[in-house]
């Protein structure tokens, strides 16, 4: 058996290889640019733009790069496409361009601390160890047992520690808001955790509805601490900080509401055009800002001291001693299979009782070391390192593991690879869902199917690496995706998501609607991001694009390594009624072994006749869009009346292998001479008469005019990986077109 202080001491040791390692090669990297100083009193000020809006709280420590310089700035705001940082030496007047590199690891370092305190706390130190290793058998009385959530009361009642198996859709969030409600109704103090904000919103968002329901709610009983609050919890009821201080300091409320809406302008006014009146502007309001946020703070203090349930992240509750110097009765940790195995131990220190809740056949917590002990600590779930996973995999379950095994999220046409293969047969569908999704299922595109796999097969090898991050992007399966997500916002569906493994595949998608769908938008719920961003949430329509395709020679360690179970789980889980898998299944089939999920999840939905090939594109488009159209790639007609409308600029694209035909050697030499024409290609093509060349041989063609249109599959003669029928797309995207040449200008 192993002490507690020897779990402190490898849990520690863990988390301080994972900061050295950070430190040495950080992981998140962004380009910034247009860099302006802002102020040079103390510290050198910059105000960078940012091509999409950066994550990264107030206060944290970075990295700037640029050039063969480095050094480390200080983050003061980080709102919409733009970002201010304080550095300690001067780096010039203005920076055309840098990469900034940030990881949090000072929330790692909050976490050793946290556990050299609780080493001279036996108290802590026991509850750490009924944690690791539960008591077997259970203490509760299973024959009072009247349902499920009962049960979890009871267990919760007569046990120190309740571990919850919550597979997607099985009422998790409906269980623990009912359970934390019977603990507060009974005057007790609940502290709710979780990995991320969203999950504690949606969680605190049930809780104060059902409490609302039995007439018990009195604002300032229940809490929701700390920032990035979701819109989800905008409620007539003060559970938020920032409502609380509206009730009880209305005239604080508004003057920071005030400043806010004044640095917004400035932030954009200096985005558009720089001024060094506006920057010194921009400072001063910012030290009035720091000074506000002093007031608020200890209003937020005397709100967690007065709540009975109080709800926060992880990261708060260890960086915060208003939280971790609290006792509360009962902890729930949600999501607990992204939690750290330490962050686990630690929010089990904070209360007398702890639900774990979770799902452990979901994604698991992410470290980047590859270091024995961070492997073994940082990069499995607590689920795992209790023993729990171990008695599910000998076919029976834990005495303290509680299983929810009715889903009732996804249609049976969704949720039959999953209760299948991933769950093996313990979940199965309630019988609502047979027909509570019919009306999504019923919408377009491929209206009546709830499940299809859009096979990208023989449309092109435009498999591509993002040079800066090394992540992946396929921009023929982004356009095909955002075709589908206009398809079900135009058939009626309003909340869509849009789901990838790939950071830069996401980003892509996230630049493309930010800059040709934003209208659209504003009347429906449109999101895209990663598969890792997306766990926890739902949607009525979900699009999974794997983006992996030729000239790649293998696919991603994300989609066939040792955790791709859990995240194809994740991704194909977050629907509700129409799933689409944009997925290249001839690469698929000849790169991936059939024992993997991937191989087994195509192979499931052609069994299944859910497959949909490029011959049937004509007949699920429906609503060409203003700013992306689809054409034959024999119809030239489009792309060359486009290229006489050029203004300024063609850049064309070339593969090696690319015979052109006489009409595009005819056109593009007749071109205007006024037009600065530049070829990409690892061939000279002398004759058509370039003004510039770049030597590069791309996998696929394509035909760029003015920086701002934007053709691919033209000319036909350079594509690679296709069959008839020859499809091209024609996008109107100065942003994308400003994307793929630097991505060119990169490599």
């Amino acid at each position: 058996m192993t002490t507690t202080l020897a779990y402190i001491k490898e849990w520690q040791q863990a988390l301080q290889n994972e900061i050295v390692h950070l430190k040495r090669y950080g992981s998140s990297k962004y380009k910034v640019t247009s860099g302006r100083i802002l102020a040079t009193d103390g510290e050198f000020t910059y105000y960078f733009d940012t091509a999409s809006p950066i994550r990264i709280p107030v206060g944290t420590i970075v990295n700037l790069e640029w050039g063969i310089f480095k050094q480390d700035g200080r983050v003061l705001s980080a709102e919409g496409r733009g970002i201010i940082i304080a550095l300690k030496k001067f780096i010039g007047d203005l920076i055309s361009e840098a990469n900034l590199y940030h990881d949090p690891w000072e929330l790692l370092e909050q976490l050793i601390q946290r556990f050299d305190e609780i080493k001279t706390n036996k108290q802590k130190r026991v509850r750490i160890k009924k944690l690791m290793e539960p008591d077997i058998p259970a203490k509760h009385p299973a024959d009072k047992i009247k349902s499920s959530v009962h049960e979890v009361m009871l267990r919760s009642k007569y046990n120190p520690v309740t571990f919850i198996w919550g597979p997607p859709g099985t009422g998790k969030t409906y269980t623990l808001a009912r359970v934390a409600a019977n603990k507060f109704l009974n005057k007790k103090h609940v502290l709710i955790l979780s990995h991320s904000n969203q999950a504690v919103d949606v969680i605190l968002s049930e809780l104060t509805s059902f409490v609302k329901k039995k007439d018990r709610f009195h604002e300032g009983d229940i809490l929701r601490y700390g920032s990035n609050i979701s819109e989800s919890l905008i409620s007539p009821e003060a559970i938020t900080t920032n409502r609380l201080i509206e009730k009880v300091s209305p005239v604080l409320a508004k003057n920071i509401n005030n400043l806010n809406e004044e640095r917004s302008k400035l932030k954009s006014d200096l985005a558009r055009s720089f001024s060094q009146r506006d920057s010194h502007q921009l400072m001063e309001l910012e030290a009035k800002f720091a000074g506000m946020l002093e007031k608020i703070r200890k209003q937020e203090l005397q709100f967690v001291k007065d709540a009975y349930i109080v709800g926060t992240t992880l990261a708060k509750a260890a960086s915060d001693p208003a939280i971790y110097e609290k006792e509360f009765d009962i902890v729930i940790l949600d999501e607990a299979s992204m939690a750290y195995a330490p962050q686990a131990a630690f929010a089990a220190t904070l209360g007398s009782r702890v639900i774990i809740c979770g799902d452990f056949k979901q994604l698991p917590p992410i470290a980047s070391s590859r270091d024995p002990l961070v492997t073994k600590w940082l990069k499995e779930d607590i689920f795992h390192k209790s023993g729990i996973v171990e008695f599910v995999n000998k076919g029976k379950l834990h005495p303290h593991l509680f299983l929810l095994k009715e889903q009732r999220r996804m249609h049976p046409d969704i949720s039959s690879f999953t209760n299948e293969y991933i769950y093996h047969s313990l979940v199965g569908d309630h019988e609502s869902v047979y027909k509570n999704r019919n009306m999504i299922v019923d919408l377009p595109p491929f209206p009546h199917r709830a499940a299809i796999l859009l096979d990208t097969s023989y449309m092109g090898a435009y498999g591509m690496t993002e040079k800066a991050s090394n992540s992946r992007i396929n921009i023929w399966q982004a356009l095909l995706s955002f075709q589908l997500i206009h398809e079900a916002n135009t058939g009626g569906a309003r909340s869509i998501g849009y789901v990838t493994p790939y950071r830069a595949q996401a980003a892509l998608m996230e630049i493309l609607l930010d800059d040709i769908y934003e209208k659209e938008r504003l009347s429906a719920d449109i999101i895209a991001a990663t598969v890792h961003r997306f766990q926890g949430s739902e949607r009525d329509v979900m699009i999974f694009d794997t983006v992996d395709s030729e000239p790649i020679e293998r696919p991603g360690i994300l989609l066939t390594g040792s955790e791709s179970e859990r995240l194809i789980n994740v991704a194909i889980t977050r629907t509700r009624g129409k799933f689409i898998h944009v997925s290249n299944s001839s690469f698929i089939r000849r790169h991936v072994f059939r024992g993997k999920i991937l191989r087994q999840f195509i192979e499931h939905q052609e069994n299944k006749l859910q497959n949909v090939t490029k011959n049937e594109i004509g007949s699920w488009i429906q609503n060409q869009y203003s700013r992306l159209h689809w054409i034959h790639a024999k119809k030239l007609g489009l792309v060359f009346q486009d290229i006489d409308r050029a203004r300024s600029s063609l850049v064309i694209s070339l593969p090696s292998h690319t015979k052109l035909s006489d009409i595009w050697i005819k056109k593009l030499i007749k071109k205007e001479n006024r037009i600065k024409f530049t070829i990409i290609s690892s061939e000279d093509w002398e004759k058509l008469q370039p003004d510039l060349r770049i030597e590069m041989n791309l996998s696929f063609p394509f035909v760029m005019i003015d920086q701002r249109l934007l053709w691919l599959g033209f000319p036909l003669e350079g594509t690679t990986a296709v069959q008839p029928p020859y499809i091209a797309a024609r996008l109107d995207s100065e942003r994308i077109c400003e994307y793929l040449l630097g991505q060119i200008k990169e490599e």
